[in-house]
């Protein structure tokens, strides 16, 4: 089996239906414009060499989400264009779904090469949101277009507001995908999308308003001029993107040092790190939270370190009360020391108090977490998994919140496979 049909079959269905609408997208634009042929042929080549330029530059945000701002800006500017040099533009909105389909099968075709496929449901949803946006404005851009040195306010009004509305039915589409690959609320799936999509939106929108109107004076020559300050700030969001990822690659070798060193099983951290994000995903977190909920799951056990002799197993499940609320504290300021980990060091620390003292959502889920995977030690025993939930349902509300074990039964009756006889 080709990596190619093993990517196809691991998309769900509304990831296959939004490839679907994008290709029929693509294919109709595609053809209208062979058939009728191009309109203003050097405007489409320019603004099509932008979209592919973007494409190759595409980069991958937080929650692997794969975004190409210079593209999606040109076709916005695409989409939105009036005036070339003075003289108006007249192509169709599905000219522009053409240009833009062109563009990015260009642009993706240097990285399949190089082994680097392109997300085709990314690219989908970046073709609809354009498409969406020319569908809405080219219809209307003669009953918009200013005459020469007339007031361009009507005509920046509707741009903004088309903008915004095609973005957010993208942010709608994103969430409803989200929500469904990583098993969360809709709600909170839109949220997180959109808390995401808002900087890098914002200055998508700016940069497509400004670019269509640019070309009003400067001819293709905006082209040039708006790519530098694009690229500029691309770099920016890959760097941010690149240091995040940083963070987490250290915290992941930070929280093998107490496997390595024999204080816990082999894969302990790992386990509750993926067991507790899926119960705050269960329980609405939003995404900052849960990127904070990731880095204390991993780190919870650092502060074993401090003991002369290791706990049988590393299962503080087990251990004296005491102890264990000192090795979470511990663990806190070795957290702590580094300056920029208080919230996390924080949730560490409260990890072991009771209930009646009212730890955060993200202490008394690693708290689960961690007795749950003390408990069964990693297997995927169905039995096995149903007497630790049933353990910790027993403790009656005192250690562990009822909410959170209920959420865990959930998670863990997704994940732990049924049992062959």
């Amino acid at each position: 089996m080709t990596s190619e049909t093993r990517g196809i079959q691991g998309l769900d269905s509304g990831q296959l239906l939004l490839i679907c609408a994008g290709g029929m997208l693509a294919v109709a634009g595609i053809s209208h414009t062979a058939a009728v042929g191009l309109v203003d042929s050097q405007v489409a080549i320019g603004f099509g060499a932008l979209i592919t330029c973007g494409e190759l530059a595409r980069l991958t945000m937080p929650g692997n989400r794969e975004v190409a701002p210079i593209s999606t800006a040109a076709a916005f500017g695409y989409a939105l264009l009036l005036y070339v040099g003075g003289e108006q533009a007249a192509h169709s909105a599905l000219q522009v779904v053409a240009v833009m389909a062109v563009g990015m099968i260009a642009g993706g075709l240097p990285h399949l090469a190089v082994g680097r496929a392109p997300r085709l449901d990314a690219l989908a949803r970046r073709l609809i949101c354009g498409s969406l946006l020319a569908f809405a404005f080219r219809p209307f851009a003669d009953v918009l277009r200013p005459p020469p040195g007339g007031a361009w306010w009507v005509a920046l009004l509707v741009m903004a507001l088309l903008i915004g509305v095609a973005l957010a039915v993208d942010v709608v589409v994103a969430g409803l995908l989200r929500a469904e690959q990583v098993r969360t609320a809709f709600s909170v799936a839109v949220r997180d999308e959109a808390r995401m999509a808002a900087p890098l939106g914002a200055a998508v929108a700016a940069s497509g308003i400004l670019l269509a109107l640019a070309l009003h004076s400067m001819e293709l020559t905006a082209l040039l001029a708006f790519a530098a300050p694009l690229l500029v700030t691309q770099v920016a969001f890959r760097k941010y993107a690149g240091i995040r990822a940083t963070y987490l690659q250290t915290i992941r070798a930070l929280a093998r040092v107490t496997e390595v060193g024999g204080y816990v099983e082999p894969g302990h951290s790992r386990r509750v790190s993926r067991l507790a994000v899926a119960i705050g995903r269960d329980l609405g977190m939003a995404e900052p939270e849960l990127l904070e909920l990731e880095y204390a799951a991993l780190m919870h056990d650092i502060g074993q370190l401090s003991l002369t002799d290791p706990i049988p197993g590393g299962a503080t499940v087990l251990t004296d009360p005491e102890q264990a609320r000192r090795i979470a504290e511990l663990g806190a300021e070795v957290i702590r020391k580094t300056g920029v980990l208080n919230q996390v060091a924080d949730i560490v620390r409260r990890q072991c108090d009771p209930l009646e003292e009212g730890p955060p959502l993200a202490s008394r889920i690693i708290r689960a977490a961690n007795a749950y995977d003390d408990l069964v030690s990693g297997s995927t025993n169905r039995d096995r998994a149903a007497a630790a939930l049933e353990r910790m349902r027993l403790d009656g509300g005192n250690q562990y919140d009822p909410e959170v074990v209920e959420a865990m039964a959930t998670v863990i009756d997704r994940l732990v496979p049924v049992n062959r006889l």
